[in-house]
């Protein structure tokens, strides 16, 4: 037998390790249903009739797509990534008008969304998004017949990003909210969002990706709100969030053990976030704290400057800023989240990452 070269063995390694980031999936493409909030948008809110979408305007989009597209950023967004990473194309909004592969997937996402339609009327609430995906769910039905059907949406990925737009709101209507309503409120929606997973199974959702709630309490909008902060985080969003990242485990874990079937992923995207903003020059980043479009203290408001009708300010290079805007992070790192999101470790996304998610049989 014969034997490898240094340069051949190196180059075997490299190709190896560039195929651990792409699916290597065994027998048919699977599709990928994204449901949540303005971290998952890819457009959906373009085309809503009573809602105004801030990032159908420059600057969003300026880096890769070149153009606004309705995502909350300078480019791409984790979703993007993941269907990258799986093999399919973009994941088109549910909402754009055209026809659609919906073997594929699509996206049900809506800024401003939460898990309770309270939140904000306006937009497209979890439980709407799920109303959709009933639909989808009829017309491969009624393309593929009923077999076909089920086989794409047993082995489909559904992934989350849904619940901070709820605590943001919460607080600011409460914002002294005692422990006891906090943890009330938490149950509520997590109450709601079980529902929802509940139905999504009984439809044939098996693989169940969930990004959880970051720490809203650190945005560059949360560090400009109270000077008495002098730019620290707003410790009672955090708390909220973390209430819910702790409740959301349990929910799932309890899913798992009762309905046969269902495997789930949670990335842990507080805590590599937070890492971020904390270090970010150990990530590539020369800023953590500001965002790279908006105006005020930390450019924490106002970035679009209202169509342009307002001034802001625009960094030269987002590539150094996690943020992007007040609330938002820019797509550089939205590249790195949605790496680990994929193939991180257990301690970062378990018990399954996204890749052995789409790796199931």
């Amino acid at each position: 037998m014969g034997t490898l070269s240094s340069s051949s063995l190196n180059l075997s390694l490299f190709l190896l390790c560039c195929a651990s980031l792409i699916c290597c999936c065994q027998g048919e493409q699977k599709a990928l249903f994204v449901f949540g909030d303005s971290l998952f948008d890819p457009g959906n809110n373009k085309y809503l009739i009573n809602s105004f979408d801030p990032a159908a305007y420059w600057p969003y989009g300026e880096t890769f797509f070149r153009h606004p597209t309705g995502r909350v950023s300078d480019g791409r967004i984790v979703p993007d990534f993941i269907a990258e990473f799986a093999n399919l194309p973009l994941v088109p909004p549910y909402l754009q008008p055209g026809p659609h592969n919906w073997t594929d997937g699509t996206n049900f996402a809506s800024a401003g969304a939460g898990v309770l339609y309270e939140t904000d009327p306006t937009v497209i609430d979890l439980k709407t998004q799920l109303e959709y995906f009933k639909n989808v769910d009829k017309i491969l039905r009624e393309e593929l017949g009923e077999a076909k059907a089920k086989k794409v949406l047993l082995s489909a990925v559904y992934l989350f990003s849904i619940g901070g737009n709820d605590y943001s709101a919460f607080y600011t209507n409460y914002p002294n909210a005692s422990v006891s309503s906090s943890k009330e409120f938490v149950g509520i929606v997590i109450g709601n969002l079980t529902t929802v997973l509940q139905e999504i199974y009984k439809i044939g959702g098996r693989n169940i990706g969930f990004q959880n709630v970051g720490p809203i309490g650190c945005t560059p909008y949360a560090r400009a709100q109270d000077p008495e902060l002098k730019g620290g985080c707003t410790e009672e969003l955090q708390s909220l969030a973390r209430l819910h990242n702790m409740a959301l485990s349990n929910t799932l874990q309890k899913l798992e053990e009762t309905l046969p079937g269902f495997k789930y992923s949670i990335f842990h995207y507080y805590n590599s976030l937070s890492d971020k903003i904390n270090m970010p020059a150990k990530y590539g980043f020369k800023n953590g704290k500001s965002a790279c479009c908006g105006i005020g203290p930390f450019r924490g408001r106002n970035c679009g400057g209202d169509r342009g009708t307002e001034p802001y300010e625009l960094c030269k290079n987002p590539n150094e800023y996690v943020w992007f805007d007040s609330y938002h992070t820019t797509e550089h790192a939205n590249s790195q989240l949605a790496q680990l999101l994929w193939a991180g470790p257990p301690n970062v996304t378990g018990p399954y990452n996204l890749k052995q998610l789409f790796g199931r049989v």
